[in-house]
Protein backbone atom coordinates (compact mmCIF):
# COMPACT_ATOMS: atom_id res chain seq x y z
CA UNK A 1 0.00 0.00 0.00
CA UNK A 2 1.68 3.13 -0.65
CA UNK A 3 0.74 6.89 0.32
CA UNK A 4 0.19 9.32 -2.20
CA UNK A 5 0.23 12.73 -1.19
CA UNK A 6 -2.99 14.80 -1.35
CA UNK A 7 -3.29 17.57 -4.33
CA UNK A 8 -3.89 20.62 -2.89
CA UNK A 9 -7.31 22.47 -3.60
CA UNK A 10 -7.24 25.40 -5.42
CA UNK A 11 -8.20 28.26 -3.74
CA UNK A 12 -8.76 32.39 -3.92
CA UNK A 13 -5.78 34.63 -3.42
CA UNK A 14 -6.55 36.51 -0.25
CA UNK A 15 -5.80 39.69 -1.99
CA UNK A 16 -8.98 41.63 -3.24
CA UNK A 17 -7.93 43.01 -6.21
CA UNK A 18 -6.78 40.06 -7.32
CA UNK A 19 -9.26 36.81 -5.83
CA UNK A 20 -7.76 34.68 -8.84
CA UNK A 21 -7.95 30.68 -8.24
CA UNK A 22 -4.29 29.16 -7.82
CA UNK A 23 -3.54 25.80 -6.26
CA UNK A 24 -1.29 26.75 -3.46
CA UNK A 25 2.45 25.02 -3.76
CA UNK A 26 3.09 24.85 0.25
CA UNK A 27 0.88 24.73 3.74
CA UNK A 28 -0.46 27.92 4.34
CA UNK A 29 -0.49 30.13 1.15
CA UNK A 30 -2.49 32.59 0.87
CA UNK A 31 -1.43 34.40 -2.65
CA UNK A 32 -1.02 33.58 -5.81
CA UNK A 33 2.06 35.13 -7.07
CA UNK A 34 5.01 37.24 -5.68
CA UNK A 35 3.24 40.59 -6.60
CA UNK A 36 0.24 39.51 -4.28
CA UNK A 37 2.25 38.66 -1.34
CA UNK A 38 3.70 42.52 -1.50
CA UNK A 39 0.47 43.85 -1.67
CA UNK A 40 -0.68 41.43 0.94
CA UNK A 41 2.36 41.85 3.67
CA UNK A 42 1.68 45.44 5.34
CA UNK A 43 -1.84 44.17 6.53
CA UNK A 44 0.12 41.24 8.48
CA UNK A 45 2.91 43.01 9.37
CA UNK A 46 1.86 43.71 13.09
CA UNK A 47 1.16 40.32 13.05
CA UNK A 48 4.03 39.19 11.93
CA UNK A 49 5.87 41.59 14.24
CA UNK A 50 3.89 40.16 17.23
CA UNK A 51 4.31 36.86 16.35
CA UNK A 52 8.24 37.30 16.16
CA UNK A 53 8.17 39.01 19.20
CA UNK A 54 6.72 36.30 20.79
CA UNK A 55 8.89 33.51 19.69
CA UNK A 56 12.03 35.86 20.55
CA UNK A 57 10.45 36.36 24.36
CA UNK A 58 10.21 32.66 24.61
CA UNK A 59 13.55 31.69 23.27
CA UNK A 60 14.69 34.25 25.40
CA UNK A 61 12.69 32.97 28.26
CA UNK A 62 14.08 29.12 27.75
CA UNK A 63 17.40 30.65 27.37
CA UNK A 64 17.30 31.81 31.07
CA UNK A 65 15.77 29.36 32.50
CA UNK A 66 18.84 27.08 31.05
CA UNK A 67 21.38 29.11 32.63
CA UNK A 68 19.33 29.16 35.58
CA UNK A 69 21.34 28.15 39.06
CA UNK A 70 20.53 26.07 41.36
CA UNK A 71 20.89 29.34 44.34
CA UNK A 72 18.20 30.85 42.09
CA UNK A 73 15.72 28.50 42.40
CA UNK A 74 15.86 28.37 45.94
CA UNK A 75 15.40 32.69 46.19
CA UNK A 76 12.40 32.34 43.92
CA UNK A 77 10.83 29.55 46.27
CA UNK A 78 12.07 31.45 49.24
CA UNK A 79 10.11 34.45 47.98
CA UNK A 80 7.25 32.49 46.93
CA UNK A 81 6.83 31.02 50.43
CA UNK A 82 7.59 34.49 52.61
CA UNK A 83 4.84 35.73 50.49
CA UNK A 84 2.64 32.94 51.23
CA UNK A 85 3.65 33.41 54.81
CA UNK A 86 2.71 37.35 54.38
CA UNK A 87 -0.58 36.28 52.97
CA UNK A 88 -1.33 33.83 55.58
CA UNK A 89 -0.25 35.77 58.69
CA UNK A 90 -2.08 39.68 57.37
CA UNK A 91 -3.78 41.12 60.15
CA UNK A 92 -1.74 39.35 62.81
CA UNK A 93 0.40 41.38 65.10
CA UNK A 94 4.43 40.80 64.70
CA UNK A 95 5.29 37.69 66.53
CA UNK A 96 8.05 39.27 68.43
CA UNK A 97 6.92 42.28 69.49
CA UNK A 98 3.36 42.59 68.55
CA UNK A 99 3.34 45.48 66.97
CA UNK A 100 0.59 46.80 64.74
CA UNK A 101 1.91 49.62 63.12
CA UNK A 102 2.30 50.17 59.46
CA UNK A 103 5.23 49.23 58.82
CA UNK A 104 7.19 46.89 56.34
CA UNK A 105 6.44 43.32 57.54
CA UNK A 106 8.68 39.96 56.58
CA UNK A 107 8.55 36.72 57.13
CA UNK A 108 10.36 35.51 60.03
CA UNK A 109 12.08 32.36 60.51
CA UNK A 110 12.29 31.19 64.02
CA UNK A 111 15.10 28.87 63.20
CA UNK A 112 17.24 30.39 60.49
CA UNK A 113 17.17 29.45 57.13
CA UNK A 114 21.17 29.19 57.18
CA UNK A 115 21.23 27.52 59.95
CA UNK A 116 18.32 25.11 59.75
CA UNK A 117 18.17 24.73 55.56
CA UNK A 118 15.92 21.91 56.29
CA UNK A 119 13.30 23.69 58.30
CA UNK A 120 13.66 26.80 55.14
CA UNK A 121 9.98 25.80 53.85
CA UNK A 122 7.91 24.68 56.93
CA UNK A 123 5.16 26.72 57.87
CA UNK A 124 5.02 26.31 61.79
CA UNK A 125 8.57 27.75 61.27
CA UNK A 126 8.03 31.39 60.32
CA UNK A 127 5.44 33.94 61.09
CA UNK A 128 4.57 37.65 60.24
CA UNK A 129 7.71 39.60 61.68
CA UNK A 130 8.33 43.27 61.57
CA UNK A 131 10.92 43.95 59.13
CA UNK A 132 13.42 46.54 60.36
CA UNK A 133 12.99 45.84 64.07
CA UNK A 134 12.52 42.57 65.19
CA UNK A 135 14.06 40.69 62.12
CA UNK A 136 16.50 42.85 61.05
CA UNK A 137 18.02 44.85 64.00
CA UNK A 138 17.41 42.05 66.99
CA UNK A 139 17.99 39.16 64.57
CA UNK A 140 14.66 37.65 64.55
CA UNK A 141 14.15 38.72 68.42
CA UNK A 142 13.91 34.73 68.93
CA UNK A 143 13.27 35.31 73.11
CA UNK A 144 9.83 37.21 72.56
CA UNK A 145 8.99 34.64 69.53
CA UNK A 146 9.66 31.73 71.43
CA UNK A 147 7.01 32.93 73.60
CA UNK A 148 4.76 33.76 71.15
CA UNK A 149 5.22 30.85 69.10
CA UNK A 150 4.34 27.92 72.22
CA UNK A 151 0.91 30.50 72.76
CA UNK A 152 0.40 29.91 68.36
CA UNK A 153 1.56 26.37 67.59
CA UNK A 154 2.09 24.95 71.76
CA UNK A 155 4.89 23.69 73.40
CA UNK A 156 5.27 20.26 71.45
CA UNK A 157 5.41 21.66 68.06
CA UNK A 158 8.16 23.78 69.44
CA UNK A 159 10.00 21.49 70.84
CA UNK A 160 9.95 19.63 67.87
CA UNK A 161 11.11 22.53 65.80
CA UNK A 162 14.23 22.96 68.25
CA UNK A 163 14.70 19.00 67.84
CA UNK A 164 17.43 17.57 65.56
CA UNK A 165 15.81 16.94 62.34
CA UNK A 166 16.96 15.20 58.69
CA UNK A 167 19.38 17.53 56.49
CA UNK A 168 16.90 18.13 52.96
CA UNK A 169 18.34 17.76 49.69
CA UNK A 170 16.10 19.69 47.24
CA UNK A 171 16.49 19.08 43.79
CA UNK A 172 15.58 21.71 40.95
CA UNK A 173 12.07 20.27 40.59
CA UNK A 174 11.98 20.33 44.28
CA UNK A 175 12.33 24.21 44.34
CA UNK A 176 10.26 24.04 41.47
CA UNK A 177 7.23 22.26 42.72
CA UNK A 178 7.29 24.10 46.07
CA UNK A 179 7.80 28.17 44.24
CA UNK A 180 4.48 26.48 42.15
CA UNK A 181 2.36 25.40 45.31
CA UNK A 182 3.35 28.73 47.26
CA UNK A 183 2.56 31.25 44.72
CA UNK A 184 -1.28 28.91 44.12
CA UNK A 185 -2.23 29.38 47.79
CA UNK A 186 -0.94 32.91 47.80
CA UNK A 187 -3.23 33.67 45.05
CA UNK A 188 -5.95 31.64 46.38
CA UNK A 189 -5.59 33.59 49.58
CA UNK A 190 -5.94 36.38 48.37
CA UNK A 191 -8.67 35.57 46.14
CA UNK A 192 -10.64 34.67 49.43
CA UNK A 193 -9.69 38.24 50.77
CA UNK A 194 -11.83 39.78 48.46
Amino acid sequence: MSLQAKTPRPKKCRVESCRTLFVPARMGQAVCSPACAIIDAPKNQDRARKAIQQEDRKSLRAAKERVKTKGRYVSEAQTAFNAWVRARDAGLPCISCGTTADVQYAAGHFRSAGGHPELRFEPLNVHLQCNRNCNMAKSGNLGPYRFELIKRIGQDKVDWLEGPHEPKRYTIEDLKAITAEYRAKTRELKRQAT
